[in-house]
């Protein structure tokens, strides 16, 4: 499909009964402009429902690309309730004309399936108008229509009883391979058809939306969880967020993953892919560490048991054209920045990218972290969506530009407020924490006294064990 002409923003996310969040809402400042970048950090403490948010992109990605769900998201829904539901709002952008469209999905813990969906929709409203309009609900649990609205189930099918018998089986194989109906496989294969064949059709526009959401997932949002810095910090893989493109047209996107405790083997494609990652970051790279390139250290093809030819190399730094090392060898910081300056390099140039990293600051030296988040905030074009304990960031972007986890479940996000713009951002936090003054408590107390107290119990216990 082709997407020139379109560009999508995320606008906003919606989480109810997500992990520890029973509803927050965090909403990306200037989504609505695409001259310029859209960045949002979540700051909060410990086990406040940051992570939460990069969790429920990553379940919801995998939603949207229409494959089979993964057992481990039963995970994401809160203790003692039944159902979660995660909502992705977007802005599209298309030929000088922009609506909203939403994206709600509830799923729910099975015993034999570990999860399902049990209900998607997509709404879409005008620019000026503030009304959702339902154009397509799935239920599971619904045997008697394929879809709702009704009314859009017949602009679909134009009394074409093969069609209608199409739907009812891509909603059946959905179910059996437990995958999104609005965007499994045989559902997309029907909309193709449908603009391929039928621009005529009154579902022409909106099987082309369906797939352009598709389409955005697939190619242009980035979400860099957890387990992408665990992989760094035990300097076992290096996982590299990239996205290749031909002109306008993307080639390849996706996580590269190459192992660093020693010299690897990738297939032809694969080294290829690693060039093109190497030389776009070198670009960059030496800029914010001065003097930094990373480089290869090629040991020739090699045959695999099976026949098949492979390279043999390993990734090593370079350092002011000194001698190489291998990039183990680095600072997690540094392999840190690494893995996701490829992706961030696409963001820069490309107002529809969207990058959601966890942990953003994970290794990366506080003064480093606030220079790529200010150029980012100032010269960028995409979008940048962060956790960070780091508070450095407090000084570099806006009020609206950053998101608080509060203590409150039934409201897990707030922006700050009363917040002039001769104070410092980052000292108002400290104080807001320890006084308050905001709508939410931002901080759990502790008791540092109560703290030291359970030390000194822990100690004795150790004590008399040992004795």
């Amino acid at each position: 499909m082709g997407n020139s002409s379109l560009i999508a923003r995320l606008k906003s996310v919606t989480l109810k009964n997500i992990k520890n969040v029973g509803y927050g809402r965090i909403e990306l400042p200037d989504a609505e402009k695409t001259d310029e970048s859209s960045v949002l950090g979540i700051y909060g403490q410990n086990g406040s429902g940051k992570t939460a948010v990069i969790d429920a992109l990553e379940f919801i990605q995998q939603v949207i690309l229409g494959e089979k769900i993964d057992s481990k998201y039963s995970e994401l829904i809160k203790s003692n309730e039944e159902e979660a539901v995660i909502a992705l709002e977007m802005i599209v952008f298309d030929a000088g004309e922009s609506y909203g469209t939403e994206y709600v999905v509830a799923f729910a813990r099975d015993p034999e399936l570990g999860i399902v969906i049990n209900q998607e929709t997509i709404y879409r409203k005008t620019e000026n108008d503030s009304r959702k309009i339902n154009f397509i609900t799935y239920k599971r649990d619904d045997r008697n229509n394929v879809f709702t609205p009704a009314i859009h189930l017949e602009e679909l099918v134009e009394g074409n009883q093969d069609m209608r018998m199409d739907l009812l089986v891509a909603k059946r194989l959905s179910e059996k391979n437990n995958c999104s109906y609005i965007f499994g496989e045989a559902s997309r294969e029907l909309f193709r058809n449908i603009i391929k064949d039928h621009k005529n059709n009154k579902y022409y526009q909106y099987a082309r939306l369906i797939l352009f959401m598709w389409h955005y997932i697939v190619a242009d949002l980035f979400v860099i969880s957890d387990t992408h810095s665990g992989m760094i910090s035990a300097k076992v893989i290096l996982p590299m967020a990239f996205r290749l493109e031909d002109g306008e047209h993307m080639r390849a996107k996706g996580s590269l993953a190459v192992p660093m405790t020693g010299p690897t083997e990738l297939s032809d494609k694969e080294y290829d892919v690693l060039r093109h990652i190497l030389e776009e970051i070198n670009t960059v790279l030496y800029t914010i560490i001065p003097g930094l390139e990373i480089g290869i250290k090629d040991y020739g093809p090699v045959l695999r048991d099976n026949g098949e030819q492979v390279n043999r190399f390993e990734l090593i730094s370079i350092r002011d054209k000194g001698i190489p090392i291998p990039i183990r060898m680095e600072s997690e910081g540094i392999i840190k920045i690494i893995s996701i300056l490829n992706a961030l390099i696409h963001a820069y140039s490309n107002p529809s990218i969207c990058i959601a990293i966890d942990e953003l600051d994970s290794g990366i030296f506080e003064y480093m972290l606030g220079e790529l988040l200010d150029i980012f905030h100032e010269n960028g074009k995409g979008q940048l969506l962060f956790t960070s304990h780091n508070l450095r960031a407090l000084e570099m972007l806006n009020v609206e530009n950053v998101v608080f986890s509060t203590s409150n479940e039934n409201k897990r996000y707030i922006h700050m407020t009363n917040i002039r713009e001769t104070n410092n951002f980052r000292n108002a936090y400290i104080r807001a924490i320890t006084l308050g003054g905001q709508s939410e408590t931002l901080y759990s107390e502790t008791d540092s006294l109560k703290i030291a107290r359970a030390f000194r119990k822990a100690g004795r216990k150790l004590r008399g064990s040992d004795g």
